[in-house]
């Protein structure tokens, strides 16, 4: 994924830590590709978690 994956809300404030709460998500060859949304600013990003055990990684990223 490329940074035209991520949304930039108006809102956005670069200057706080991001609240991420899953709006969708899908499973793939490559794990569970989670579609997030700061629960703050409502900037998005998509998340990529390869294993059930393990925390999520950012695919895309958000851009101030």
């Amino acid at each position: 994924m490329t940074d035209t994956a991520t949304e930039q809300s108006p809102h956005a404030d670069a200057t706080h830590e991001h609240g991420w709460l899953t709006e969708s998500s899908h499973q793939t060859s490559e794990g569970l590709v989670l579609y997030v949304r700061c629960t703050s600013c409502g900037v998005r990003r998509v998340d990529l978690q390869s294993h059930p055990l393990l925390p999520p990684q950012s695919l895309s990223r958000v851009r101030e």
